[in-house]
This record gives structure tokens, sequence and C-alpha cells, in this order.
């Protein structure tokens, strides 16, 4: 039960974590995979790209195809909606950080 609540909790961590990084230069899910799991967020490509959809049908990125090394590779970047709620996200969360922290 506990690993479902914080799997729920850790979602909106995690695409706050996507729109960063897609802002920062586009992503693709692969790298994204990897660096969420340098910062303690082991997750499978079958958790990762459902994120990723539906962040992109939310209007908060945009995904385009480069061919390379002959497979078709989706790059995501940040949309203005995206930033924007980045914007108030990373404000959120810092006054919610300042709250909780001991």
């Amino acid at each position: 039960m506990e690993d479902k609540i914080l799997r729920k909790l850790f979602l909106g961590f995690i695409q706050i974590h996507i729109l960063h990084h897609a802002k920062e230069h586009p992503i693709f899910g692969l790298w994204m995979l990897e660096e969420l799991k340098e910062h303690g967020y082991d997750m499978s490509a079958g958790t990762l790209y459902p994120i990723l959809h539906s962040m992109e049908a939310d209007g908060l990125l945009v995904k385009q195809e480069q061919k390379v090394e002959g497979k078709i590779r989706k790059y995501y970047t940040t949309t203005a909606k995206g930033e924007s709620v980045l914007k108030e996200a990373r404000s959120k969360a810092y006054e919610l950080f300042k709250e909780i922290k001991e």
C-alpha cells in the first residue's frame, strides 16, 4: 500500500523533473530513464513512456521524431504551457521545501 502512495506522490516530482530537463534541451526516453535513476527513481520504460505521452497530450511537451542510427527516436521539449507549469511548480516546491525541511 505504501508503494502505491509513494508512486502517486513521486509522479509529480518526476513530471517536474521531466519538464526541467526538456526545457534545458530535447530529451528522449532512455536518457530520461538514466537521469531519473541517478536521482533514485527506478522505473521502467513501460512506466515512463505513458507519462511522456500524457504530458504531450496535456500540452506540456512537444515531440519531434528524428532518425538516429536507423531508428526513429522521439525527442521531447517543453512547450510554453509546460514552461509556465514548471515555473509555478518550482515556486510551490520551494515553498513546500522551506516548510517541511528539518
